[in-house]
């Protein structure tokens, strides 16, 4: 392990994230509402305490370990977290709690969209752009970005790439270099973002509000500058576009890159995962839309169609919008959209959840130990995308799959003994642990009734289902600190 080398890495991401405020300090300019000398300062603090850092180590020289990697991305993502608080709790207009400006902050950064402001619509504008930069930046992970600068400074990225990006097998790379692997997904991330922004703007948001809404459709992130959400413009166009972004970018971004590459739309057909997870978000829509016209809380199919379609591609990919009350449908139909958020979007998205690619494994795993009572001495090997896969990962999807219910149900379980109702428990776990946002019950809108302590362990949760669990709990073992 290598301390300074880790110091040294933090102060350059830390440097490189405080020019991310230079857009806020702009949208406060132009609106003078306000925020302006909060993001001036958490600015000049984050550049002088993260330049400072690197300046320090800035002889330092080290390959990194797989250590290294796991401790740089916890330490930088809970680092960004406490900074991303500051302008939450000093901002005029907003001026949040310690407690609810780090839960904010957390929310934003891994692309949970939970929220414990209410009156977005009377907000300082740079606040409400910083919200949604935040999602933006988590989306992709400024980790993955800073990996296509740091070989620039002498510093390698494997390890960072390795621990930040989501997915059962990691080491599949879109570039012969990590770098350029980096570099090619931000740009496709960034050219989404562009296309998204521009589609919202055509089809009658202001600019603000499009290119806002494209940071956290995007990043299935589910943040809005609005409190009513989607549905405050009412608009079937906007819906529209906003499902077709969030189904784009709940899909594996390098299928994104294949596909561009070949100019063909065959890498996705071709693609076990995205077959699934298509499979899944139409069948969620088929239901919907079924039991709310069969139920009479629609009268028309069409209306059913418009307003199942949206909420279960929204909540099935963990982005969070909403473009109606549909808390207030029968009980069925939202139980059954946060579980579908469990399941979340493909490896190698923007998208929270377990992952297809992992419940996919598991189904057909499970699938083979019955054909295998049949036939004990068979051999049978599980393939994937025509490859065989090795047991080594279907015994870490195995792993993974345990270790996430388990740590559902105890974080549920502490949640209601800090006084929350079981409903609000156990779905304000799911929303936070897949990064989904709302929940159901008492955390069906907002969070911010809820109790100090339990917003502590929630942020908990979205650090722990960014990270994918094992990223963030290794570092608790006896055998990570072992030389």
């Amino acid at each position: 392990m290598h301390p300074k080398m880790i110091v040294k890495i933090i102060g350059i991401l830390v440097t490189i994230y405080s020019l991310t405020l230079l857009p806020p300090i702009a949208v406060a300019l132009i609106y003078g509402d306000g925020a302006l000398y909060a993001f001036t300062f958490t600015m000049l603090a984050t550049l002088i305490g993260g330049g400072s850092l690197w300046w320090v180590m800035r002889h330092e020289k080290a390959e990194l370990k797989i250590k290294d990697g796991f401790l740089v991305v916890i330490t930088f993502w809970t680092v960004l977290g406490l900074v991303g608080a500051i302008p939450f709790h000093f901002a005029r207009g907003v001026e949040l709690s310690l407690t609810d400006a780090i839960f904010e902050s957390f929310s934003g950064l891994t692309t949970t969209g939970a929220t414990v402001i209410t009156g977005l619509d009377n907000l300082p504008h740079a606040i409400l752009w910083y919200r949604q930069q935040l999602q933006w930046l988590g989306g992709m992970g400024i980790i993955v970005l800073a990996v296509a600068i740091l070989p620039m400074l002498g510093i390698g990225g494997m390890q960072l790439y390795r621990a930040e990006t989501p997915g059962p097998m990691k080491d599949n790379k879109l570039a012969p270099r990590i770098s350029e692997t980096a570099r090619t997904l931000w740009l496709i991330y960034v050219w989404l973002t562009i296309a998204c922004a521009l589609a919202y703007w055509a089809a009658g948001m202001n600019l603000f509000d499009a290119i806002g809404h494209s940071f956290s459709t995007v990043a299935i992130g589910g943040f809005s500058t609005h409190d009513a959400s989607i549905g405050h413009f009412n608009s079937v166009e906007i819906e529209i576009i906003a499902m077709v972004f969030m189904f784009i970018a709940g899909i594996n971004f390098s299928l994104h890159f294949a596909a561009w590459r070949h100019l063909a739309i065959t890498p996705y057909f071709r693609d076990a995962e995205f077959r699934a997870y298509t499979l899944i978000l139409f069948t969620g829509i088929a239901i919907s839309t079924l039991y709310l016209y069969g139920s009479g809380v629609y009268d028309s199919l069409t209306t059913a169609l418009r307003y199942a379609s949206f909420q279960t591609l929204s909540l099935a990919t963990t982005t969070g919008f909403s473009s109606t009350d549909y808390l207030s449908w029968p009980a069925f139909i939202p139980v059954m959209l946060v579980l579908m958020s469990f399941i979340g979007g493909s490896a190698g998205s923007t998208g929270g959840g377990m992952k297809v690619i992992r419940i996919l494994l598991l189904f057909r795993q499970g699938m083979r130990e019955i054909v295998r009572l049949l036939h004990p001495n068979a051999l049978m090997p599980l393939k994937l995308r025509g490859r065989i896969v090795p047991e080594q990962v279907i015994t870490s999807v195995w792993g993974f799959f345990s270790l996430y219910v388990f740590i559902s149900a105890a974080l549920g379980l502490l949640l209601m003994a800090l006084g929350l109702d079981a409903v609000s428990a156990f779905s304000a776990v799911a929303a936070t642990l897949n990064n989904l946002g709302p929940g159901l019950g008492e955390v069906g809108s907002n969070f911010q009734s809820v109790p100090d302590a339990a917003k502590w362990v929630l942020t908990f949760a979205m650090l722990l289902g960014r990270l994918e669990l094992f990223t963030l709990l290794v570092i608790f073992t006896r055998a990570f600190w072992r030389t």
